[in-house]
């Protein structure tokens, strides 16, 4: 028996250790292009004070505005609660549950670095989250 989309639909977590950065983008990227269609969440494993200002300004070159976001502490019930997990670069803290789909994103770590170095960061994440759509939202 398998649920109808409307009543579930895929949710996906990305974790970065700072949830600053790399994950705020994915997240971003994926609320925006997808809409209702996916549940996203993202969180850090040691998250920061705010949001990377030069991620919040690449952001909105390309319409998008996370402003508002602040980074979130990772939880074993924000894993539990995902069909799919998307670590970038966050190692063995990441909780582990059978039953989920785990991917990897190695992607370079905007922290510290201006809109020019985090510009190519944003737009491979952009690139990988229109590929995850269309895996996750077959038409």
């Amino acid at each position: 028996m398998s649920s109808s989309p409307a009543t579930s639909r895929p949710s996906v977590l990305f974790v970065c250790v700072h949830n600053a950065g790399r994950s705020q983008m994915a997240a971003a990227f994926l609320t925006h292009l997808a809409g209702d269609r996916v549940e996203v969440r993202s969180a850090g494993s040691a998250p920061a004070d705010s949001v990377n200002p030069a991620v919040v300004e690449v952001m909105k070159e390309v319409g998008i505005d996370i402003t508002a976001e602040t980074p979130k502490i990772l939880t074993v019930e924000a894993v539990q609660a995902s069909d799919v997990v998307i670590t970038m670069g966050c190692g063995d803290t990441c909780p582990v549950f059978p039953g989920k789909r785990y991917l990897d994103w190695q992607l370079d770590d905007p922290a510290g670095q201006g809109v020019e170095a985090v510009r190519p960061i944003r737009d491979e994440i952009e690139s990988r989250v229109r590929a995850l759509i269309s895996q996750l939202t077959p038409h």
